[in-house]
């Protein structure tokens, strides 16, 4: 196989628009692609892995029924949020949980072992790279500003917080995700503004991650791609969008920004002390210009970014992906 027809695996969700544009960045490329979801594998998906004493890699082949691909000939992989195995029906509890977590670790652990392949990113990395009290650290050590932080389940020492700062604060969850709540609904948990005079025992229920409100002229969704970065900025005009830009979209105004340069640098440095080439960073920008870095989720969402902006993100994920053997 030449070096140009070396395929790409991309490991997403079927529904899922940012892996759908980088596959259409890739084909404009004449990049071969295989495109599967974890959750195919057992059932819909064959792998066959062998390896020999003396070998630098994993061989053999992977199969969704309709394309194969050899192991030893991925170039990339785009890991992107994909779901986790699916086990038949016929196989009962306890061993259905055990078998899916057999063909989680199998799968992930094989592909992560390709010699030489190109990552967006490895998720082993990524999951480390997503814990947001050590981003704050990590961002501090990377020079950038990032607001005073409590957590917490004290509320003498949420009070003693509030004093320290002396302004507006907001509590935000510690763990991305959504609460189930009745008929199959999901609730997110959205950062929120809180009320000192308001802490009590009920603090004690769990831990509580307060921060100082920072003054906004506008956020900043910047999303990295290995040495590129791409500005994309939130104009909100609704009290709900200024406390939290994800739930109330019809209140905000899109554009772009140049990221000035020590920004870049600091979120650069942050990618490559996770090991990581993408993320989705959160920042807002001061009525006096300065960044104040929030979160970087290292595998959220970008596709609307492109879409509302024309930024070329997806055109950077196939660059790197495609690597310098096209």
């Amino acid at each position: 196989m030449t070096r140009a027809a070396r395929p790409v695996l991309v490991v997403a969700e079927r529904l899922d628009p940012s892996a759908d544009m980088v596959v259409d960045e890739l084909n404009q490329r004449d990049v071969p692609v295989i495109r599967f979801d974890a959750a195919e594998f057992p059932q819909q998906l064959t792998l066959t892995a062998g390896h020999a004493p003396t070998a630098t890699g994993w061989t053999g082949l992977l199969d969704d029924g309709r394309r194969t691909a050899r192991l030893e000939d991925v170039r990339a992989v785009y890991w992107r949020r994909p779901g986790r195995p699916v086990i038949a029906d016929a196989v009962p509890e306890p061993y259905a949980t055990w078998a899916r977590n057999q063909a989680d670790c199998a799968l992930l652990n094989v592909v992560a072992a390709l010699p030489g392949a190109r990552w967006i990113n490895d998720p082993h990395h990524d999951r480390i790279a997503a814990h947001k009290p050590q981003q704050l650290v990590v961002a501090t050590h990377c020079g950038l500003r990032v607001p005073r932080s409590l957590i917490t389940n004290d509320p003498d020492a949420a009070r003693d917080f509030a004093e320290q700062v002396a302004g507006p604060l907001i509590c935000k969850p510690v763990l991305g995700g959504r609460l189930p709540v009745n008929e199959g609904r999901e609730l997110m948990v959205a950062t929120h503004y809180v009320d000192p005079a308001t802490f009590d025992d009920t603090v004690r229920t769990t831990a509580h991650y307060f921060q100082e409100a920072i003054e906004k002229a506008y956020e900043v969704r910047l999303v990295a791609v290995a040495d590129r970065v791409f500005g994309c900025t939130l104009h909100t005009s609704s009290e709900k969008a200024r406390t939290d830009w994800r739930t109330d979209y019809e209140h905000i105004a899109y554009g772009t920004v140049d990221v000035p340069k020590a920004v870049a640098t600091g979120v650069r440095r942050f990618l490559a002390h996770y090991g990581i080439v993408f993320g989705s960073f959160d920042f807002a920008v001061t009525p006096a210009g300065e960044w104040v870095f929030f979160e970087n989720n290292p595998a959220g969402t970008w596709a609307w970014v492109e879409n509302r902006t024309g930024l070329p993100i997806a055109a950077a994920h196939a660059d790197y992906l495609r690597g310098a053997c096209a």
